[in-house]
C-alpha cells in the first residue's frame, strides 16, 4: 500500500452540534448538502459527516476536518469570507438558535484517524443511508489523562474484538482556537467514539457483548466512571444522504 499523502491526513476535527428553530432541520440539511460541502472542501477543509439527532428533532450534528491548525485557520478564513457563505449563510443562520456547541478534537491515536480519500461522497439528492450511528462523548477533568487512556487502551480494543470497528475515535485538541469568529468550548478534556451499525438493535447487542467481558465490566468501565466528571453523553444519529461517515 502506498504511503498516505500528508496533505490528505486529517489531524484536527470539529464536532459541531446545532440547536435549530422548530421544524427547520430538513431545510438546513437540504441547504447544507447542496451548498456547503463542495464549497467548504474547495476552501481546504473536509466535511466528514452530517447527522440528524434521533432524540431531538431540532438538533443537527456534523463533523469537519483539517490537516492541522494552520490549515484550519486558512480554510475557515477563505470560506467565511467567500461567496458561498455570503450568499447562503444568512439563510442557514436563520434556521439556528445556537451554533456554539463545538468541540475541537484530534484522533485518539494514529490508528484512529482517517484521510480525505477514505470514502466517496454521495451525490446531491442521494437518499439517506439505512444506518444507525452511535456517538459517545466522555468528559474528564482538564489535564487528567487517565480517563482518556482507559478508553484508548482498554475500551477501544474491546469494541474492536466484539463488533464493528469505530468509524473514528477522538480526543480534545488543546491548541488555541485561532479563528475566534467561531467559538469552541474551552477547558474540555473529552474522548469521543463514533460507530456505525445496520440498526440500533445491532448497537445494543454490541454493547451487551462488550459489557460481558470481565475486564471491561470489572476494571475498565469502573475506572472510566471514577475519572469522569459527568455521565457520558450518548448521541443517537442518522446520517444524511451526503454524509461520508455512515
Amino acid at each position: 500500500m502506498p504511503p498516505t499523502d500528508p496533505a490528505d491526513t486529517i489531524a484536527v476535527i470539529e464536532l459541531r452540534q446545532y440547536t435549530l428553530r422548530p421544524g427547520r432541520r430538513d431545510e438546513l440539511i437540504e441547504l447544507f448538502d447542496r451548498e456547503f460541502i463542495e464549497t467548504q472542501e474547495e476552501a481546504g477543509m473536509f466535511v466528514l459527516g452530517q447527522f440528524r439527532d434521533l432524540d431531538d428533532p431540532d438538533r443537527f450534528v456534523w463533523l469537519r476536518g483539517f490537516r492541522d491548525m494552520a490549515a484550519r485557520h486558512h480554510a475557515l478564513t477563505a470560506f467565511y469570507n467567500g461567496p458561498a457563505w455570503a450568499e447562503h449563510g444568512p439563510r442557514a443562520n436563520a434556521t439556528m438558535v445556537d451554533s456554539d456547541d463545538v468541540l475541537l478534537l484530534r484522533p485518539l491515536s494514529d490508528k484512529n484517524g482517517f484521510t480525505r480519500s477514505s470514502s466517496e461522497r454521495p451525490r446531491i439528492g442521494a437518499p439517506a443511508p439505512d444506518r444507525f450511528v452511535s456517538a459517545t462523548v466522555w468528559s474528564f477533568p482538564p489535564g487528567r489523562p487517565d480517563g482518556v487512556a482507559l478508553i484508548r487502551d482498554g475500551l477501544l480494543p474491546a469494541l474492536h474484538t466484539t463488533g464493528p470497528a469505530p468509524l473514528v475515535a477522538l480526543t480534545t485538541e488543546t491548541a488555541h482556537n485561532t479563528f475566534p469568529r467561531l467559538p469552541v468550548r474551552s477547558g474540555e478534556n473529552v474522548a469521543a467514539i463514533f460507530t456505525s451499525y445496520p440498526a440500533e438493535s445491532t448497537c445494543r447487542q454490541h454493547l451487551a457483548d462488550v459489557l460481558a467481558l470481565p475486564l471491561v465490566r470489572d476494571e475498565i468501565l469502573p475506572g472510566i466512571e471514577r475519572e469522569q466528571t459527568t455521565a457520558p453523553r450518548i448521541l443517537r444519529l442518522a446520517p444524511t444522504g451526503r454524509s461520508v461517515l455512515s
